[in-house]
């Protein structure tokens, strides 16, 4: 589907580093990186950020002084290996069937557990599939690479609108290896919005500000529970304004721990442990970010959440039954 020809509807125009989606009045919702700034220390790009509120005020972070390889909306598998099976008839004989060759991957780019070099998300493609006065939807596609050779082939699909008064961000991710991605048990990882520390700043959910130790990324079991959603507030220390940003989970996600730390909200699916992803089966991830000015609009994200919940078609398949 073309991009609705409209005299004011959401637009997506190329900048020097990416690109950047806009209301019809011209306020920028996100960019998205696909070229690597000076300052940040990771292999790839392929994040959002700025992600800005209604307002203007910019809620997301990349590069900050303390993880200059977090980026703003970014998803990123932290220990991994991709298993390419053995071709035993071209090896000596008494060879186990079933062996494979490995290659570990950290696609987080932190590069404490597994290798970060060589390891790049590159963008291979972006563009505005379907955009009016009240909606956009992007469509995104990245490949995984290792040492040059690539090894996952992502796809993502993007619907934003502007509802009540906060940016409504749709994601969804299907991760489709060359092989079988073995994804390792971790604390965090996966998909993560990492947000400003410049101010006072909370974490809450439906029950109110949560009061929980911060996790630790040694310890998965330290991850906070599974909840429908978190909301991260911060009161900006630059003009004293709160902004924040909620991420809600879907059901038909892996079962989930929140390593919700370093003013970031991070939904680990790798918490409770490992996971495996076939070609044959690619992993399908859905999360709706709500990005909000002033404090946590719980009623609203309750309302969203349940909404968001309640969606349980395959986002890569058509009406038709036809694959994306």
């Amino acid at each position: 589907m073309h991009a609705r020809a409209a005299s004011a509807s959401y637009t997506l125009t190329p900048t020097t580093e990416g690109m950047q989606l806009k209301t019809p009045q011209g306020k920028i919702i996100f960019e998205y990186k696909t070229r690597i700034p000076a300052n940040l220390q990771s292999p790839s790009a392929a994040y959002f950020d700025p992600v800005n509120t209604p307002s203007g005020e910019r809620v997301s972070n990349a590069a900050p002084d303390d993880h200059p390889w977090h980026r703003g909306i970014f998803l990123g598998i932290l220990d991994s290996e991709f298993r390419t099976p053995v071709d035993t008839s071209k090896l000596p004989p008494n060879h186990l069937e079933g062996a494979f060759t490995v290659k570990r991957a950290d696609f987080w780019a932190w590069g404490l557990y597994a290798p970060r070099e060589g390891r790049i998300i590159k963008n291979r493609d972006m563009r505005l599939v379907d955009a009016d006065d009240k909606h956009a939807e992007v469509e995104i596609h990245n490949d995984w690479l290792v040492d040059n050779q690539k090894m996952v082939e992502e796809t993502d699909k993007v619907s934003v609108a502007e509802r009540d008064g906060v940016y409504v961000i749709d994601l969804a991710y299907r991760i489709a290896p060359i092989v079988d991605f073995v994804l390792d048990q971790t604390a965090f990882g996966g998909f993560a919005f990492q947000a400003q520390k410049y101010g006072d700043s909370y974490y809450s959910n439906a029950s109110g500000k949560v009061t929980l130790p911060g996790p630790h990324y040694s310890l998965p079991n330290s991850d906070w529970p599974s909840e429908p959603w978190y909301d991260y507030c911060i009161k900006l220390k630059s003009d004293g304004k709160l902004v924040g940003v909620a991420v809600l989970d879907h059901p038909m996600n892996p079962p989930t721990r929140w390593h919700n730390v370093l003013w970031m909200v991070n939904p680990c699916i790798t918490s409770f442990g490992p996971l495996t992803i076939h070609p044959s089966a690619p992993l399908i991830l859905r999360y709706r970010v709500v990005v909000h000015d002033g404090v946590t609009p719980t009623d609203l994200l309750q309302k969203l959440s349940v909404e968001w919940r309640g969606m349980k078609t395959d986002p890569f398949i058509d009406q038709q039954g036809k694959g994306a």
